[in-house]
């Protein structure tokens, strides 16, 4: 448990707030073309990608990087020698793999989970984590499922029956277990994970649901 006083837990809060500007991409993302975002994505995506590999091996670009972004970074990415990408750049190649294969909605709820859920689990998990559940806190991950609860019945539906919510539960009991169990990569397991019992409850359980109607 860390007082909110302490500067560690100041900075989550300030990344988690710039955390909140990845809603924009499955906010945006609803409203046009999977071309037309994979088409912006891919190129963003590969640029950051750049920018880790510049940060890890061009001293004085990683200099002015952490300079002007330092107070994003945890120690472990600040640490070059790890060859850790930063988060926002697994956030980008997480938006990327759920957009290029899951079906629109699921991407876009996987995305919103990311968002909100991995924000919740952090400040929580610091501010009161105590007992330890797989790789993080109960704490944590109860303010995840919680978040990823309310995500789900806020998000839109195809139908809206009740069988749709059942497995939207579900979903994010699974990205619950794929953030408190996957580590640093937790960006990309998130929605991976909230994406792939989405779309796998509707295949076995709602089939007759054209999970594409929302293009």
């Amino acid at each position: 448990m860390q007082d909110v006083h302490n500067p560690s837990f100041r900075a989550e809060i300030a990344r988690k707030l710039f955390h909140l500007t990845n809603l924009a991409i499955p906010v945006i993302y609803f409203f046009i073309p999977k071309e037309t975002a994979l088409l912006i994505l891919i190129p963003l995506t590969v640029a950051m990608i750049g920018t880790d590999l510049l940060r890890f091996y061009y001293r004085p670009f990683r200099k002015l990087f952490h300079y002007l972004f330092g107070f994003l970074l945890r120690r472990s990415e600040q640490d070059t020698s790890t060859l850790r990408l930063n988060g926002a750049t697994f956030v980008l190649i997480s938006a990327t793999i759920c957009i290029a294969i899951f079906p629109k909605l699921f991407a876009v709820i996987g995305l919103v989970t990311l968002t909100f859920a991995d924000g919740a689990a952090a400040l929580f998990g610091k501010r009161f984590g105590s007992r330890p559940f797989l790789g993080k806190s109960v704490e944590g991950s109860m303010a995840f499922f919680v978040a990823a609860i309310i995500v789900v019945l806020v998000t839109p539906k195809f139908n809206y029956e009740l069988s749709e919510y059942i497995i939207g539960f579900v979903a994010a009991a699974a990205g619950t277990i794929a953030e408190a169990a996957s580590g640093y990569v937790d960006n990309i397991t998130i929605p991976v994970s909230v994406a792939s019992v989405l779309w796998g409850g509707y295949t076995i359980f709602l089939p007759h649901i054209d999970v594409y109607m929302i293009r």
